[in-house]
């Protein structure tokens, strides 16, 4: 009979040995020198703890620190006698932690400095700030420049099977998203993988696929900088933090919802620099340009701008403010979120979990002798009598509504049980606003255009009655998207806006005591010769800024 030796398993057996032994012995240390005695192949790391001490500072101490709670520091050490761990100890209570020693063996600490590479570039504050303002993270946002290079990075990491990989993963997803300037970060889990998808200008693009093992460490990373509970899958879950980016703070909303396959994750990136245009850059026609700051320059009034969630709105109405701003006049916004901070404004956000409502955020800022106020979103009768109200006594209003179209204002104001012999009063001017893609500068292209796209510019054009807006048009090509990589191969790069208004002059107050129809509102206004948001697309589209597939995207052409 033939006796096999594995050399492999004998090892392994000497190995557990050796561990037991090193165990046994660190035990008795830590009974001679009256301390508490750790074993770290079955106790955890506490990784924030880790920060307190630099790995390079922990490996010359023969110590490590593995838990923090408030300031009371938990450390490893090898032995107390050390003069470097004697140091270490002192240096950290000068910075005022509470330091309680633990005595370990030489594999248990090894385990614990093996855990900074767990430690992602970044650094987690109590204020919920993802704070990753380091070079190291500066570098990657400025590396990934496309959703080619996010998806190469994120396999990458993926198939290095290493612990740290799922805070580096968060980081370049969040990298990206702000260098490709994605609105949004999608995270579905599905049957077999999990997708990931960016906004971008709009439109959902996919940037990769991930397991479900990733999927679940992602998951919980981004649960625990959110501050949102770990162990509650069943329901949806809001919460936030923010990317301090070089001076930038940068607030990501996160929203989680439970679905069929897992939770979704969406993460909605609230960038400074994308809200924060001109108004001059908005896109807004010449004409009607004019007509705004006209009325914006008016020391009361009301002005509306209207539109789906996502169709600009708030972006418009902060060049406004960025317009009127002086240090001559006070200026107070009630906002949710306030999604960019402007210096010498008075902002403020509303919370309903404490009670604080648009209503009562209006009310208290009447208050404070604003000249003008800015309320993020009209939603009930006492909070649009507040504003009209706050309009005809010597304040000017800015203010956002939900319906399709300028027209639609009026009625949806007399729906919310607004006196209408006080509208077109306390009324300067009701827009609405989408918001359509540009094609990419680089690679966009001439298009023929087929019959039935010929006839919808041509009666779109015929009911335009002021023919200066139709000077220099070229009426028989079009230009489509191609795709490069400057524009992630979508064709678009950026957006702009399309825009309508109607003025609140003698024919509007006229016929607004009559609780008319939209149809009716926009006969009525016909004489002010303002573009609708066809009519602006269509010259748009004629003047090579956008596709006509985008702006049937946006409106109905049909109509």
């Amino acid at each position: 009979m033939t006796i096999l030796f594995n050399e492999d398993k004998q090892r392994q057996k000497v190995e557990e040995l050796r561990e037991q032994e090193e165990e046994g012995l660190a035990k008795m240390m830590a009974q001679k020198y009256g301390l508490p005695y750790k074993d770290f192949s079955i106790s955890s790391v506490n990784i924030d703890a880790l920060r307190i001490v630099k790995e390079i500072e922990a490996r010359e101490a023969g110590a490590a620190p593995f838990n923090l709670i408030n300031k009371k520091l938990s450390l490893a050490i090898l032995t107390p006698n050390a003069n470097k761990t004697q140091e270490l100890v002192e240096e950290l209570k000068d910075k005022g932690y509470t330091v309680n020693l633990f005595l370990v063996s030489q594999q248990s600490l090894e385990k614990i400095w093996e855990r900074y590479k767990d430690l992602s570039y970044s650094l987690e504050t109590k204020s919920g700030a993802l704070d990753i303002s380091n070079e190291d993270i500066e570098e990657l946002t400025a590396s990934v420049k496309n959703v080619t290079d996010i998806k190469k990075s994120i396999e990458n990491l993926i198939s290095q099977k290493k612990n740290y990989r799922i805070s580096r993963i968060l980081e370049i997803i969040l990298a990206g998203a702000i260098s490709v300037e994605a609105s949004d970060i999608h995270i579905e889990p599905e049957d077999s993988s999990v997708r990931i998808r960016f906004r971008l200008d709009g439109v959902l693009n996919n940037v990769t696929e991930i397991d479900s093992r990733t999927y679940n460490l992602l998951l919980s990373r981004i649960k625990l900088v959110s501050n949102l509970k770990l162990n509650v899958k069943g329901k949806a879950q809001d919460g936030r933090f923010s990317i301090k980016l070089a001076d930038e703070e940068i607030e990501i909303r996160t929203s989680l919802l439970p679905g069929g396959y897992g939770e979704s994750i969406v993460l909605r990136v609230l960038n400074p620099n994308a809200i924060s245009v001109p108004l001059e850059e908005l896109g807004i026609n010449e004409r009607l340009l004019e007509i705004l700051k006209h009325e914006m320059s008016k020391p009361n009034g009301m002005i509306l701008n209207t539109g789906p969630t996502g169709s600009g709105k708030t972006t418009t109405l902060y060049a406004f403010l960025k317009k009127r701003h002086t240090p001559g006049i006070k200026i107070i916004t009630i906002e949710n979120p306030i999604e960019y901070h402007i210096k010498g404004i008075v902002q403020t956000q509303t919370d309903d979990t404490k009670g604080y409502t648009f209503l009562e955020g209006l009310r208290s800022a009447l208050r404070q002798d604003p000249d003008i106020i800015m309320v993020g979103e009209i939603r009930d009768q006492e909070t649009a009598e507040i504003a009209i109200n706050a309009s005809l006594t010597g304040h000017l209003v800015f203010s956002t509504l939900h319906t399709n179209n300028a027209a639609g204002t009026f009625p949806r104001l007399i729906d919310l049980g607004v006196n209408p012999k006080v509208i077109s009063s306390a009324m300067n001017i009701a827009m609405a606003q989408r918001l359509v893609r540009k094609l990419c500068d680089k690679c966009k292209k001439k298009a023929s255009l087929n019959d039935s796209e010929k006839i919808i510019i041509k009666n779109t054009l015929n009911t335009i009655k002021d023919k200066k807006y139709l000077e220099e048009l070229d009426i028989e090509n079009v230009y489509e998207p191609t795709g490069c990589e400057i524009c992630n191969f979508t064709g678009y790069k950026g957006r702009t806006g399309i825009f309508e208004a109607i003025l609140a002059d003698e024919e509007i107050e006229k016929i607004v005591t009559e609780n008319p129809s939209e149809r009716e509102i926009n006969k009525a206004a016909e004489g002010q010769n303002i573009l609708s948001m066809k009519q602006d697309g269509i010259i748009k589209v004629l003047k090579g800024v956008t596709s006509l597939s985008e702006l049937s995207r946006v409106i109905d052409l049909e109509e």
